[in-house]
């Protein structure tokens, strides 16, 4: 009996670390989107913007908001993303439903866009847009990101990693 009461207290403190100790509600999130060209992030236009993040790493960024700019004009203007997946939230975070936004971008339905490069070290915050104008944000691994996991050489193309300062 004692052992099933810790294998039981263990497995809901688990659970409980995982889904609610990392994660905190964000206040006053900017979200901006990268022109066309690779400048300097501008904002587009969003309004009820909904965001959690994780303490302990920085791709536990997830954001839900409206936008008035149509998937057509943003992609006229910034610059487009192919394939790119959210992951999935915590589920008490219902907004962000990371399989119907996945399918909607596989089929066109949303179009995705580079919020930030570099939000943090090799991490990429992606925007995703419907035509009602629901949008999403999380953030991805970039190809420095993925090499500094892995271990392999980042390269010349990459930030210095001693020096840099991310946003997040």
């Amino acid at each position: 009996m004692l052992l099933l009461g810790t294998a039981l207290a263990a497995g809901v403190g688990i659970w409980y670390t995982n889904h609610s100790a990392y994660w905190a509600p964000m206040e006053n999130v900017t979200l901006q989107a990268t022109p066309v060209g690779g400048a300097a992030p501008e904002p587009f236009g969003v309004s009820d913007v909904t965001a959690i993040r994780s303490a302990s790493s920085p791709l536990g960024f997830r954001a839900c908001f409206t936008t008035t700019s149509s998937p057509a004009f943003m992609s006229e203007r910034f610059e487009v993303l192919e394939n790119v997946a959210p992951t999935v939230p915590p589920s008490w975070f219902d907004c962000f439903d990371a399989p119907a936004i996945g399918e909607a971008l596989a089929s066109g339905g949303a179009l995705a866009f580079l919020g930030q490069e570099n939000i943090a070290y090799g991490v990429n915050r992606v925007i995703a847009v419907l035509p009602d104008g629901r949008g999403f944000a999380w953030h991805e691994l970039n190809n420095c990101g993925k090499k500094a996991y892995d271990g392999s050489p980042v390269g010349d193309a990459c930030p210095d990693r001693a020096t840099f300062k991310g946003d997040f």
